[in-house]
């Protein structure tokens, strides 16, 4: 090996996934220079063998606790259709938040049963489909839903349709804070999410009101995205026990579940080599090691604990527990690939830029939340990583860059890579499987790029094509 080469199992490697062979970076044993000379760039690359994975470390965390588990996939975090079909396969369930994505998980083969429905502004039409298909729960956000989702039933047997009471679950707020970014956190009294603690009983004995129209099923919060600790997932299941407890001593009714969410951590951090540049919460954000098995464990633990003091552990051994994992099912098993299109250099300030294909209209989480999605060379993946370079995409905005333009400290000032990058080097963008796909956007009339998943038979298949200029204006009128 040459004094230039690093080793071959470089700290961001996933072995058997990520991996270097003759320098160059493969995705399940696939050359990624060869993917972009088929598919051109910028290209997102998903492995169907990581979904996989991912799922069954899910249902391994199932098995430490004496419930039953169901597990729904949280498809904002990437909605492609192929995407669906590999979760669906996988053996686990979906929850949607729009219309658009109940079409789509009923399309590709989910049954009502295995979805839920999410959203803070649902549109009659949206609630329409939901009861009409008879999903498993309509998880409303507020008291007015109640009257809304009502609404609908009364709506469509008035139309002749055959419908059952809808199955509601109430979405609390509790107020539970996280150590993730403030814009992630959603049972805070500030974010838009849920009825709050002091409306809870008030939301119940409403929701009681017309059973003829609706079933109260569960009860729902979601602490938020990328939440590095244990502790506000157990604060939070045991909230929501109490509630339930609370509300069976009042009405008789017991719930059928307990709905936690989702926001269980992916380490965007295996590579540390940069990881001294960002603020020490930022860190220990995106380095997060979190484990369902360990959300999992001691949710159960403090609801029993609460359940024994309260003699009552009759009905938490009735309650099934419902998880909504997006980012720790996608985001690691999806990447981007890109191509350095123009160098420059700066020689007042001594900074070499490299403009790339790959902007924050693929990448909005890159310029929403400054997110770090660790950068390396797909052509020479195990090269010596110790240059600095300026990396920015290729819109008409000062914003679109790989580093903090703002100065704040949330993002390197640099991004390190192999000496003498010079322009057709592909560069790869990795842990970009979640709220990248899902987010794209045509700005600048950018056509959007194609996505390969590649099968666990090693087949690469073309999930999404690349776009046409005439599909920028497939939708305008003139």
């Amino acid at each position: 090996m040459s004094s230039g080469t690093a080793t071959m199992c470089p700290a961001w490697s996933i072995p058997g996934y990520l991996e270097v062979r003759n320098n160059h970076l493969t995705i399940d044993g696939v050359d990624a220079i060869d993917l972009v000379k088929e598919f051109n760039s910028p290209l997102f690359v998903f492995s169907e063998a990581r979904i996989r994975h991912n799922i069954e470390r899910l249902k391994l965390s199932a098995t430490v606790v004496d419930r039953p588990i169901k597990f729904c996939y949280a498809s904002k975090a990437n909605s492609n259709m192929a995407i669906l079909k590999a979760v669906l396969d996988a053996g686990i369930d979906v929850e949607v938040n729009s219309g658009g994505e109940l079409f789509k998980a009923l399309k590709v083969g989910f049954l009502p049963e295995q979805i839920i429905f999410n959203g803070t502004s649902k549109s009659d039409d949206e609630i329409d489909q939901a009861v009409i298909a008879g999903i498993y729960a309509i998880n409303v956000d507020s008291i007015y839903e109640i009257e809304l989702v009502e609404q609908s039933v009364e709506r469509l047997r008035a139309k002749g349709n055959n419908v059952s009471p809808a199955r509601i679950t109430l979405r609390l707020v509790p107020e539970i804070g996280t150590r993730s970014h403030l814009g992630l956190q959603t049972a805070l009294l500030t974010s838009k999410f849920g009825i709050s603690s002091s409306e809870v009983l008030a939301a119940f004995r409403r929701a009681f009101q017309y059973p003829d129209l609706i079933h109260v099923n569960g009860i729902h919060i979601h602490v938020g995205s990328q939440t590095p600790d244990v502790e506000p997932f157990a604060q939070a299941f045991k909230s929501m026990w109490e509630h339930l407890l609370t509300i069976h001593r009042e009405t008789g009714h017991t719930l059928e579940h307990i709905n936690l969410g989702g926001g269980i951590p992916v380490n965007y951090l295996r590579d540390r080599s940069q990881a001294d540049q960002l603020p020490e919460h930022e860190r220990d954000m995106l380095g997060a090691e979190l484990e369902p098995t360990a959300v999992l464990s001691e949710a159960m633990r403090v609801a029993r604990e609460s359940a024994r003091a309260a003699g009552a552990e009759h009905l938490l051994d009735q309650v099934t527990i419902l998880l909504e994992p997006g980012r720790s099912v996608i985001a690691d098993a999806g990447l981007v690939l890109t191509t350095v299109r123009n160098i420059k250099t700066r020689p007042e300030t001594g900074d070499v830029w490299l403009l790339t294909d790959a902007g924050y209209n693929i990448m909005l989480s890159m310029n929403n939340y400054k997110w770090y999605y660790h950068l390396i060379s797909a052509s020479r993946a195990g090269s010596t990583y110790e240059n600095e370079y300026k990396v920015a995409g290729p819109l008409c905005d000062s914003g679109d860059v790989y580093f903090d333009i703002e100065r704040e400290g949330r993002l390197p000032d640099y991004r390190k890579l192999p000496a003498d990058v010079k322009p057709s080097e592909i560069l790869a963008l990795l842990n970009c499987g979640a709220y990248s796909l899902a987010q794209m956007f045509h700005y600048n009339g950018r056509p959007l790029p194609a996505a390969v998943l590649i099968r666990t038979n090693g087949k690469s298949d073309i999930i999404r094509r690349r776009d046409t200029y005439e599909d920028l204006i497939v939708s305008d009128l003139w």
